[in-house]
């Protein structure tokens, strides 16, 4: 009897798997898993509701993807590729480069897009393998699994570099509790002081790194630079 409650999972597996809609998935798992459960409508309702609250950083995580998926089966994958398009000589090194830049900017103020998951996936790699078809070559299938190591990299440096950058942040609030168990007292101010070159200094390491190993990339797969048109 008890392995029957677990019966939700079970569907949400066999549901991934044939590829169904993934939010009628997890709402006849949830409802299964409340009838098989004794819960009840009122019971499932407030354990919806208790959970969201206790979790609501899951919970807008959850948003985010949703929203996204949304938006990129109408067509922002699409978008993204033909605005790169547009830009001449663009790259997907200095595609990638630039979104370093600008999410080491945003991470600052602690403005969150959504990570790999939420942007990277649906808007860095569509622009970076855009600028490769701009360049008239057909992406590389070994080139795209390259970018997107990359894309998601920068992600991770220009997040963990300037995340510190926000007074008051949780990254922030960690250095400083750790310093003061190490016997020194600091500031949140005067740690994002210190920390302001450190992830300057990050970025652009990252950004001249993933520009070059992109050239390198194009020249491995492609067999020459990239023209200039």
């Amino acid at each position: 009897m008890e392995l029957i409650k677990l019966s939700g999972i079970l569907i949400v597996i066999i549901g991934f798997a044939l590829k169904l809609d993934s939010i009628l998935i997890i709402l006849i798992a949830a409802i299964v898993t409340a009838a098989v459960g004794n819960l009840g409508v009122m019971g499932l309702l407030e354990t919806l509701g208790s959970s969201f609250i206790s979790n609501r950083n899951m919970a807008i995580f959850i948003l985010i993807m949703l929203v996204t998926g949304t938006l990129e089966r109408n067509g922002l994958k699409h978008a993204a590729a033909g605005l790169i398009g547009k830009i001449k000589n663009a790259s997907a090194g200095a595609v990638i480069g630039a979104y370093g830049i600008m999410r080491g900017i945003f991470a600052a103020f602690n403005v969150s897009f959504g990570g790999v998951a939420g942007f990277v996936r649906p808007i860095v790699m569509p622009m970076a393998t855009g600028a490769v078809e701009a360049g008239g070559h057909k992406p590389d299938e070994e080139h795209v699994e390259q970018l997107k190591g990359m894309s998601s990299g920068m992600e991770n440096i220009a997040w963990f570099f300037c995340q510190v950058l926000f007074v008051g942040g949780s990254g922030a609030l960690l250095v400083q509790s750790t310093m003061e168990t190490l016997g020194y007292k600091v500031e949140l101010i005067e740690l994002a002081k210190v920390e302001i070159p450190v992830g300057i200094f990050a970025i652009a390491v990252g950004t001249v790194y993933y520009f070059l190993k992109d050239r390198k990339l194009y020249r491995k797969y492609y067999g020459r630079k990239k023209e200039k048109r």
